[in-house]
C-alpha cells in the first residue's frame, strides 16, 4: 500500500478514544479537520490515524508538510510532490494535480493549514470537486470553513490520576533520566504537579521531561511554579480566539528558552531561519558568528536536541513551527532577522555551486539527494535573492535547475528561472546559464519553439563573451530541440561542431558530457548503428568509471535500442534494465518512463506478450506521472508500435488487455521494483 506518512520519531502516548472517533469520522466524511493550538498533538494523532486507515485506501495514504512554506506559491508543486505528481506539461499545477487525482481513491493529509488557509481552502475545494474518490485530513489551528468540512478539536491529554499526560511526561523524562521512576513517592508527586501546571498539553511536557536530565522532577515542578506566578495576556497577537491553555504552552516554552544557556538561546534564534530540516554543516555555515564558533553550534545543536528544541531525523533536524516561532521573535529581537536571511541565502548560493559542480563526479547521486532535501530552503533562498541579488538569483536557479527539471521540480524550476530573468535584464554569464536552463525546462515541457530561440540566444551570448563553456550549453539545447522534432542531421551537425575535433575528453565538462550524448542520439536517428554503438560503449565506461549516473543512463538506452534494431533483445533488455536502476536513484520518472517503453519492446521481441504487456502498462502508469501520454525521439515511436504488434500478435488483443490494464493499475513504484528484480 503506498503511503508516505512519515515515521514516529518517539513514542506515541494515549488518544485511544480521538483513533476510534477519527476512524469513524473517515469513513464518513471527506474532508476532517484537526484544530487545537500548536504542540497539542494534532500532528502526531493525524499520522497514526492515517497509519490506521490506510488498507482502506487502494491509492494509499499521502503524506504533505505545509509547515515549511512561507506563502501559497508552492502550495499545488507541495501536494503535487506528496502524489507522486511530477507534471512535465505546461499546465498550471492545481489543473495537473486534479487530473492526476480524478481517478484516485487516496487519503491526503495536509499537516499544518493554519498560514494558507485561504489558499487550502480554494485548493481542497477544487480536489474534492474533481476527484470524487479523495479524502483530505488536515491539521489547522483553525477550520478552513469548507462546505462539507468535519470539524474535531484536538484537546490537551487528560491529567487526572494516572492520564495520559502522566504517561507521557514520564516517558520523555525516563529517555532523558534513565533513572527516573514514578514508584518514588516525591517523583511520583512533582510529576503529577507538572502535568497539572502544564494542562496537559503534549509539546509542555516534552519540553518539560527533557529538562530531567540536568536536574530533578521536583526542581522543575518548582521552577515550573514560579515561571507560573507571572503569565502574560491570553492573546498572541494575531487577533484569533484561544483556548487558555494556549497561553500555557507560550509560557512552557519561554520557561524552556530560559532553562538553555546563552548560545543555545543563541542558535535557536539563528537557526528559525531554515524552513525545512537542516545538517550540521548548514546550521555552522549559518549561524555561526560572533561569539557562536563553529563547534559552538555543534555542542549548542546536541543540547537543542537533548531539550526536545530540536529533533533529528536521520543525519538531519527539525524544529517544530511552533518552536520555530518563537526562535522568529528572538531574531527580531536582537536584530538580526536581515543579516541572517542574507547569510542563508549566501549558503545556499555556495550550495547550488558545489551541486553544480558535483553533478558531474562521483557523488552525482547523493546531489540530486541533497537538492531534493534542501528544496524549501533553496526556494527561500531564491525568494531572497530575486530582491536583494537577482544576478545571483539567476546563478543559483540555473545551478539547480537541471535537478529540479529531471526530478518533480519542472515548474518551480521554470517560475524562478522566469522570474530571476525578468529582475535582473543586464547581459552576464549568469544571465546566459538561466537563459539555457529556462530553454531545457521549456524543452521538457513541450515548446520546442521557444527553447530553440532561448537556445539560439545563449549561442550569441556565448560568442560574444568567448565563454566556450556556454557555447557547448546552448549545443546541448539546440541539439535536443533538434531531436525531438525529429531532426537528428541537424542535431548531429550542432552537437559536432560544439565538441570540436576528437578525441576529447567528455569528463572535461558537464555540458561537454550532455553534447556526446546529444551526438550519439543522433547517430542512432541517422541510422549510423555501428558508430553510435561504439561511442555509447565508451561513454558508458567512462561513466562508470567515474561513478556518473546521469549519462551513462542515457549511454545504456541507446545501447538498448541500438541492439533492439540490430535483433539483439535480450541485450536491449540488460541495457534498458540498467537505465532503469540509474534513473531510479536520481528520481527521474521522465528517464523511467522512456526505459519501461524499451524494455517492454525487447520483452516482446523475446516472445514473452504477457511481460511486455504489463511493463509497457507501468510505462504508461510512469508517464501519467509526469503529464505526457508518451514522449521521447521520434524513432521511439515505431518501436513502442512494433512492441505492441508483437506482443498482441503472441497472446491475442483480449490477453494483451487484461495485462496492459494491470500495468497501468498497479503502484508503478511496486511494478518498477518487479522489474528491476526481474519478476517481470
Amino acid at each position: 500500500m503506498a503511503s508516505n506518512i512519515p515515521e514516529e520519531s518517539t513514542s506515541f502516548i494515549g488518544r485511544r478514544d480521538e483513533l476510534r472517533r477519527l476512524n469513524i469520522e473517515l469513513a464518513q466524511h471527506r474532508l476532517i479537520t484537526l484544530t487545537g493550538p500548536g504542540g497539542v498533538g494534532k500532528t502526531r494523532l493525524a499520522m497514526r490515524a492515517a497509519g490506521a486507515a490506510v488498507a482502506r485506501y487502494p491509492g494509499g495514504a499521502c503524506w504533505a508538510d505545509l509547515w515549511p512554506l512561507r506563502g501559497d506559491r508552492l502550495l499545488a508543486a507541495t501536494v503535487c510532490d506528496a502524489v507522486g505528481l511530477s507534471d512535465h506539461t505546461a499546465r498550471i499545477p492545481v489543473a495537473a494535480l486534479c487530473d492526476w487525482l480524478c481517478d484516485k481513491q487516496l487519503l491526503l493529509v495536509l499537516d499544518s493549514c493554519e498560514h494558507l488557509v485561504d489558499a487550502c481552502r480554494d485548493l481542497i475545494g477544487d480536489l474534492l470537486t474533481a476527484a470524487p474518490l479523495v479524502t483530505v485530513l488536515i491539521t489547522s489551528r483553525q477550520p478552513l470553513d469548507v462546505v462539507g468540512e468535519w470539524v474535531t478539536e484536538v484537546e490537551p491529554l487528560p491529567v487526572e490520576g494516572d492520564g495520559d499526560a502522566l504517561v507521557l511526561f514520564s516517558d520523555r523524562a525516563t529517555a532523558a533520566a534513565p533513572g527516573f521512576r514514578l514508584t518514588d513517592p516525591a517523583n511520583a508527586a512533582a510529576a503529577a504537579a507538572i502535568c497539572r501546571r502544564l494542562e496537559g498539553i503534549p509539546l509542555a511536557l516534552e519540553l518539560a521531561g527533557a529538562q530531567l536530565a540536568d536536574s530533578s522532577a521536583e526542581r522543575v515542578a518548582e521552577r515550573l511554579n514560579s515561571r507560573f506566578d507571572a503569565l502574560d495576556g491570553d492573546g498572541d497577537g494575531d487577533g484569533m480566539a484561544r483556548p487558555p491553555w494556549h497561553r500555557t504552552l507560550r509560557t512552557a516554552i519561554g520557561w524552556s528558552h530560559e532553562l538553555c544557556a546563552p548560545l543555545e538561546r543563541l542558535l535557536w534564534a539563528r537557526l528559525s531561519v531554515f524552513r525545512g530540516t537542516f545538517d550540521e554543516e548548514s546550521a555552522q555555515s549559518v549561524c555561526a558568528g560572533g561569539p557562536l564558533t563553529v563547534q559552538g553550534v555543534r555542542t549548542a545543536l546536541e543540547g537543542l536536541a537533548a531539550q526536545s528544541v530540536i529533533c533529528r531525523e536521520g543525519q538531519r533536524f527539525r524544529m517544530l513551527d511552533t518552536l520555530r516561532e518563537y526562535g522568529r521573535m528572538w531574531l527580531a529581537e536582537l536584530g538580526e532577522a536581515t543579516a541572517l536571511a542574507d547569510r542563508h541565502a549566501q549558503h545556499f548560493l555556495g550550495f547550488g555551486r558545489r551541486a553544480d559542480i558535483g553533478w558531474l563526479g562521483s557523488d552525482q547521486v547523493r546531489w540530486y539527494e541533497r537538492v531534493a532535501e534542501a528544496h524549501v530552503d533553496l526556494c527561500t533562498a531564491l525568494d531572497h535573492l530575486l530582491v536583494a541579488d537577482p544576478e545571483r538569483a539567476q546563478e543559483l536557479s540555473a545551478c539547480i535547475g537541471f535537478f529540479w527539471s529531471c526530478c518533480r521540480h519542472l515548474h518551480e524550476a521554470r517560475g524562478y528561472l522566469e522570474r530571476a530573468l525578468a529582475a535582473h535584464l543586464v547581459p552576464n554569464p549568469a544571465r546566459t546559464r538561466a537563459l539555457w536552463m529556462l530553454g531545457v525546462a521549456l524543452l521538457l515541457q513541450g515548446d520546442l519553439e521557444t527553447a530553440d530561440e532561448l537556445g539560439r540566444q545563449c549561442s550569441r551570448a556565448a560568442r560574444e563573451h568567448a565563454d566556450a563553456e556556454a557555447m557547448r550549453a546552448a549545443g546541448y539545447l539546440v541539439g535536443l530541440t533538434h531531436l525531438m522534432a525529429g531532426r537528428p542531421l541537424a542535431a548531429y551537425t550542432v552537437a559536432d561542431h560544439v565538441l570540436g575535433p576528437m578525441p576529447d575528453d567528455p569528463f572535461d565538462s558537464a555540458a561537454r558530457l550532455r553534447c556526446h550524448i546529444i551526438r550519439i542520439f543522433a547517430l542512432t536517428g541517422l541510422g549510423r548503428l555501428a558508430e553510435a554503438r561504439a561511442e555509447a560503449t565508451e561513454l558508458r565506461r567512462g561513466c562508470a568509471a567515474h561513478g556518473e549516473y546521469w549519462a551513462r543512463s542515457y549511454a545504456d538506452y541507446q545501447l538498448s535500442l541500438i541492439a533492439l534494431l540490430q535483433g539483439r533483445p535480450e541485450a536491449s533488455a540488460d541495457h534498458a534494465r540498467a537505465m532503469l536502476v540509474a534513473k531510479q536513484g536520481i528520481g527521474d520518472n521522465f528517464g523511467i518512463a522512456l526505459g519501461l517503453d524499451l524494455l517492454a519492446a525487447a520483452v516482446a521481441a523475446q516472445g514473452n506478450g504477457e511481460s511486455a504487456a504489463v511493463v509497457y502498462g507501468t510505462g504508461q502508469a510512469y508517464w501519467r506521472t509526469v503529464g505526457h501520454p508518451q514522449r521521447g525521439t521520434p524513432e521511439l515511436r515505431a518501436v513502442r508500435e512494433e512492441c505492441e504488434q508483437r506482443a498482441r500478435a503472441a497472446i491475442g488483443d483480449e490477453a494483451y488487455a487484461d495485462a496492459f490494464r494491470r500495468g497501468t493499475e498497479a503502484r508503478p513504484e511496486a511494478s518498477l521494483a518487479k522489474v528491476l528484480s526481474g519478476d517481470l
